[in-house]
């Protein structure tokens, strides 16, 4: 049996910026306090809603090592690891343990993508570089590779492979990989449209993006079903489906930055390629917010 990196909701966190694009540190850490604030239950950071794909190395490790520090040992930080460059992802998993990460979120090779021999190799060469417990990211909506549930399983055997984020959508495919691994897998949602599912199959959690907003909410869920309370649950996972269609109503992480923006925090704007969304989709996470009793008059 594997002790997962955490249970409960892991917020995938936004990363902060200024005008001129550059990470703004000082309202990353504040954003991290009113997190821990409000009872997450660790910080995902440089994952794809913290804009990861357009950092450079050193703003990725300088972000995270940011993090490890403000964080303090309160809650565990897990920080994204990925690449398609197998040796460029080991030397990345390297300089993030040593940043002080408690694990790190490693997504499947996007773009040249591999065969499944091929992810076996890969994530535990990266595994192995890296040192501390593995996440795997399965998000075949982005990435064009799947993580098949046998391959899970083969992964599953390596003593550093702890958990796996589970975005694929598809349910049968995630009851799957629970019945073959079981408690040498740790799953997690990937979609906050699938907590309570995803609890029920044995999950641990889930890395949300609604957290950002609303981190007691998705804590809530979470901690109803870890309490036997599966109304109480159910309830919060159905209050919490509209926030989750305003905040993907564009590609992550655009609406969820923007939301960010207009509670207040100085989020600033996506790197390019990502843009503002548009008119009708900032009037539908504004009404999500307010709806949500998020937005203070």
């Amino acid at each position: 049996m594997k002790k997962p990196v955490f249970s409960g909701a892991g917020v995938a966190i936004i990363t902060p910026m200024y005008e001129d694009g550059s990470i703004n540190f000082d309202e990353l850490g504040r954003i991290i306090e009113d997190q821990i604030a409000r009872h997450t239950d660790a910080i995902i950071i440089c994952g794809t809603t913290g804009e990861c794909s357009t950092m450079t190395d050193e703003e990725q490790l300088a972000a995270i090592k940011f993090a490890v520090d403000t964080v303090n040992h309160r809650v565990p930080v897990i920080a994204g690891a990925g690449s398609n460059d197998t040796d460029h992802g080991c030397a990345l998993a390297a300089k993030s343990a040593a940043c002080g990460a408690d694990a790190l979120l490693m997504v499947t090779p996007y773009y040249n993508k591999t065969s499944q021999a091929g992810l076996v190799a890969h994530f535990t060469a990266m595994a192995e570089a890296g040192g501390i417990p593995v996440i795997l990211y399965n998000v075949p909506s982005r990435t064009g590779l799947n993580i098949a549930p046998e391959t899970a399983l083969e992964l599953s055997k390596h003593p550093l492979i702890n958990g796996i984020k589970e975005a694929s959508g598809n349910i049968s495919q995630v009851a799957k990989v629970a019945a073959l691994c079981g408690d040498a897998l740790n799953i997690y949602s990937g979609n906050d449209d699938q907590v309570v599912p995803l609890l029920a199959l044995g999950g641990k959690g889930v890395i949300s993006v609604v957290s950002n907003v609303a981190p007691e909410l998705v804590h809530n869920c979470c901690q109803a079903f870890f309490d036997g309370d599966t109304a109480k649950a159910c309830a919060l996972q159905l209050e919490m489906l509209p926030l989750e269609e305003a905040l993907f109503c564009e590609v992550n992480p655009i609406p969820v930055k923007y939301a960010m923006n207009v509670l207040g925090w100085n989020a600033g704007e996506c790197r390019l390629p990502l843009v503002e969304p548009s008119d009708a989709h900032k009037e539908k996470i504004e009404q999500a917010l307010q709806a949500a009793g998020l937005i203070k008059e």
